[in-house]
């Protein structure tokens, strides 16, 4: 009788331990610091996506058509990484890890992997999905990172907050603007 509660003591301990150490936490960043930490920030279209066993993890391959640059030189299709994704009955959930379906356009801020791939810079915080409405002519864009709480370490507090619905016109801007006073950093 007392190794059964032992056993099941140990068990919910290594319950809650094993959820703590799965946890995602992300850092605010603000687009001067996206764009800083980034080598390359794009738009880019979903070509396809893929999951599949690398390294003892399950990872997500996408592949996207670059459509414009905005920082740094890329090929014309990149390979984007990121953990978790469906390889058979297996299906690893990340938090704060964004997944792209074929055929939708984002903003992404990019860093290159060891593996001669790229992963987006602060998973969801450097994800900007395009939105268009046409019958009045205008592209927004809303940052993943809206239903995620966010560390800030200014305040050391946790809050939500991104870019909802920016009209596209001012976040190019406000990019452009992040560009050249990160370049103003490095003279």
């Amino acid at each position: 009788m007392m190794r059964g509660r032992k056993n099941i003591v140990l068990g919910m301990g290594l319950l809650f331990l094993g959820a703590a150490a799965g946890a995602t936490t992300l850092r605010r960043m603000s687009l001067d610091e996206l764009t800083e930490a980034s080598a390359a920030v794009v738009r880019a279209r979903c070509v396809s996506n893929e999951s599949r066993w690398a390294d003892g993890r399950i990872w997500t391959f996408t592949e996207f058509e670059v459509v414009e640059s905005l920082k740094g030189s890329v090929p014309a299709r990149v390979q984007v990484r990121l953990v978790g994704g469906r390889v058979g009955s297996l299906h690893s959930i990340v938090e704060g890890a964004p997944r792209f379906a074929a055929g939708e356009e984002a903003y992404l801020f990019l860093a290159p992997t060891a593996m001669g791939d790229w992963t987006v810079t602060g998973w969801t915080l450097g994800t900007f999905r395009l939105q268009r409405d046409k019958p009045a002519g205008r592209e927004t864009v809303t940052q993943d990172a809206g239903g995620v709480t966010l560390f800030d370490p200014a305040t050391r507090q946790f809050q939500a907050g991104a870019v909802r619905r920016m009209e596209l016109h001012e976040f190019r801007r406000q990019v452009a603007e992040a560009l050249q006073r990160n370049m103003g950093k490095k003279k």
